[in-house]
């Protein structure tokens, strides 16, 4: 297992302090929330155990996969090989997103699928689709640097953008506009004659039988500048110039900060992080570590403030309340709330935030809870009756206690809090009260910010 040193940063990275009250149980609620896709009560129990250093260290290391979970992943990838399916390919990675002893892995595989967003509904080939993420996942809590120069050889990316058509005489601009503009730089950070000049270097990074093909008759070898650097570069020698600017950093400490920590961060707080992954040379684990220690993460103001994506709201639900969820209708619910895994919209993936609510998606979402709660859709809910004898879950308080600090953020108001306890108090079976409960709390709008 991977040993992590005591984080050094100062100023909003700097470690954060728990004071007299110590690592609370909703201080690692927080934790695993955002770290991973919702987290269980047992989850919960383990992490206020074990404490931050070892919860973080453990999140930030590749962890060994069970026999049980190795078994399902194995016939849930080959049957996505075998049938060709989308659908097959979705519930293989679902599972992993459930079920993996890697689940901030998991998030992190996501976010470069997000980030590098490419569509089976262009590549059409699974087997490719399934390749781009195994690539993800090896560089999920890897080297950012080394996953850009591997994508931009990565077959499902080459037919995505339409590398075959980068040829000597007539060069195509989408991969190296998208390297600079979506991939590495940002809008405002290189002008049209990089993005040209760039095009040519990458000519000649063809696909073909499945495979990257250097296609050296198709290359053009003459002279660049790119970025302010002149020489004869191929697609490798303008990768490394993107690494090489300032402006690199910044953009994926802008990702991570969105994913993980606040919906807008300011310019101060980007560049602290821009400054962390430069020092860690845009190796994720150690910047992860630090991220998700610090007092930035743990401050209030970073609490309850990201509008779940549907992943997190879904399986978030399902990892903390259902005992073996049901792989297909998740997905399907997922499409119908805009975020189906292997089918991003567009070629900028899934924007999020405030886009994912909508009165159509809020109405969606409501019914989600609906179904869940009702223990047939979406796979059984757990033993609510063990449950409550567990957590001694003895009255209408206790009860409602428990099950907002399991799926809440933040306990909601005093008004919300009297309304729950009245319901819950008029339900004669602790079953009965509980599925209710959940199916209350799932639909709050406190349960959609996490």
């Amino acid at each position: 297992m991977m040993s992590f040193a005591q984080p050094t940063s100062t100023g909003p990275l700097a470690p954060h302090d728990f004071g007299a009250a110590g690592w609370t149980k909703a201080d690692a609620a927080h934790l695993l929330r955002r770290a991973q896709y919702g987290a269980s009560a047992a989850e919960m129990d383990q992490a206020h155990r074990a404490g931050p250093a070892a919860t973080l260290d453990r999140l930030c290391a590749i962890q060994p996969e069970s026999a049980e979970f190795t078994r399902a992943d194995d016939l849930l990838r080959k049957t996505a090989l075998d049938t060709g399916s989308t659908a097959n390919l979705q519930a293989w990675w679902l599972h992993r997103m459930l079920r993996s002893a890697n689940p901030l892995a998991e998030k992190m595989t996501f976010l470069w699928h997000n980030l590098f967003a490419t569509s089976n509904d262009k590549v059409k080939d699974v087997a490719l689709m399934l390749a781009q993420n195994d690539l993800f996942r090896a560089q999920a809590l890897g080297d950012y640097g080394k996953l850009l120069h591997q994508i931009a050889r990565d077959p499902a990316m080459l037919i995505w953008l339409d590398g075959n058509a980068n040829r000597r005489r007539h060069p195509n601009e989408n991969f190296a506009r998208e390297v600079m503009e979506l991939f590495s730089l940002g809008v405002g950070n290189y002008t049209e004659k990089d993005i040209q000049e760039a095009a040519r270097c990458f000519t000649g990074w063809h696909m073909r039988d499945g495979e990257f093909w250097f296609n050296d008759t198709q290359h053009d070898t003459g002279t660049k500048t790119v970025l302010g650097s002149t020489g004869a570069f191929d697609g490798d020698g303008v990768i490394d110039i993107c690494l090489k600017q300032p402006a690199c950093p910044r953009f994926i400490a802008t990702r991570l900060l969105k994913t993980f920590v606040q919906p807008e961060p300011d310019a101060a707080t980007v560049q602290a992080l821009a400054d962390c992954i430069r020092r860690h040379q845009f190796q994720m684990a150690p910047v992860l570590r630090e991220l998700l220690g610090s007092r930035l993460f743990f401050s209030a103001k970073s609490r309850g403030c990201l509008i779940k994506s549907p992943l997190d709201l879904i399986l978030g639900a399902e990892r903390a309340l259902v005992t073996a969820p049901r792989l297909e209708p998740t997905a399907r619910c997922l499409e119908e709330l805009g975020q189906a895994v292997f089918l991003p919209p567009t070629v900028k993936g899934w924007e999020g935030g405030r886009l994912w609510i909508s009165s159509t998606t809020y109405l969606l979402r409501a019914n989600f809870a609906s179904e869940l709660a009702a223990g047939t859709k979406y796979g059984p809910l757990m033993d609510l009756d063990a449950q409550a004898r567990e957590h001694q879950l003895l009255n209408a308080s206790q009860a409602v206690t428990h099950y907002t600090g399991l799926l809440l953020a933040s306990p909601p108001d005093a008004a919300v809090l009297a309304r729950l306890r009245a319901f819950a108090s008029d339900q004669a079976a602790p079953a009965t009260r509980d599925r209710g409960l959940l199916h209350l709390i799932l639909a709050l709008p406190e349960y959609q910010l996490m």
